[in-house]
């Protein structure tokens, strides 16, 4: 379990972090979210000990994040955190030694990253000599090499065309499934619906949501439904019908679904009756907007 508790930060006159809270579970990918300037790489550089947080602490398995615990962490930052003029194979093996792995269990970590990651035909190039998507993969690798306990990653998918989207997902999440915490942020909020088991959208410095986009959809405890044929203002006086969005009708916590049905269709041919499930797009713009909040 990563512990993210009660962490603020501020520079100068500006509130970066206010107050921030949640946790990533063993075994969990982990989306995190919000605007250029919200807080997500100032939360992630506190995470790995790189900036120090003015209140409240990071911890791991229940002890402070230490520089014993950092080498357990993979990280890959936003920007290229890599040597440009040395080669693949040269720099991801001089990393995995500088994590302590010994030289035989180095090369053939990295080996065994490459191939899967599909940059192991490069291994003898130079890194600037790559596309921006292979160096990205070259960068996961640097992050993995290591066979680090916690992944913490920081757009680890800008720039890549889908097949390399779909290759790097895969990876997350085999060592989620390997029991891994895995915490990444994103603005492509399709792949992080997808991919993440839970998402904490940030706005400002706080954390306006925590949980799994279920538990965001249902947030205030109404269901909507799309609901097409009937004429306008059908519902107005529809017992449980709380709002009235267009096509789509959100009812009250406890209302009988079926009983809203009856009355639309009393009202005209009903075409579809479903459930509305919000995407995490519409989700987020709407979580941001209101500032409500579901706790961690």
């Amino acid at each position: 379990m990563v512990d993210i508790r009660g962490v603020s930060k501020r520079f100068g006159q500006v509130q970066a972090l206010d107050d921030v809270t949640f946790s990533v579970r063993p075994g969990e990918v982990f989306g995190f979210v919000g605007s250029n300037g919200a807080g997500k790489t100032t939360t992630m550089r506190i995470v790995l000990g790189v900036l120090s947080a003015d209140a409240g602490e990071v911890l791991w398995q229940g002890r402070p994040v230490d520089a014993d615990v950092r080498r357990r962490i993979g990280y890959m930052p936003e920007e290229r955190g890599l040597y440009p003029k040395m080669k693949v194979g040269e720099q991801l093996t001089y990393l995995a030694r500088l994590h302590g792995l010994p030289a035989g269990e180095a090369r053939a970590a990295v080996e065994r990253w490459t191939t899967l990651l599909d940059v192991g035909h490069r291994m003898g190039d130079e890194v600037q000599k790559l596309s921006l998507g292979n160096q990205q993969r070259v960068q996961l690798a640097a992050a993995l090499v290591h066979d680090p306990e916690v992944l913490v990653l920081d757009e680890p998918f800008s720039g890549l065309d889908p097949t390399a989207v779909e290759v790097m997902s895969g990876v997350l999440r085999r060592k989620a499934d390997a029991g891994v915490p895995v915490i990444f942020s994103s603005h492509q909020l399709e792949l992080v619906e997808r991919l993440c088991d839970r998402i904490g959208i940030i706005a400002g410095g706080r954390m306006v949501a925590v949980g799994s986009v279920a538990e965001l959809r249902e947030r205030d405890g109404t269901a909507a439904y799309e609901v097409l044929g009937p004429p306008e203002g059908w519902a107005a006086d529809v017992p449980g019908v709380v709002a009235v969005e267009g096509t789509r009708v959100r009812l009250a916590p406890g209302t009988d679904d079926q009983q809203v049905l009856k009355a639309a269709l009393a009202a005209g041919p009903v075409h579809e009756f479903r459930r509305w499930r919000p995407p995490l797009t519409e989700l987020y713009r709407d979580v941001v907007a209101s500032g409500s909040a579901v706790p961690a």
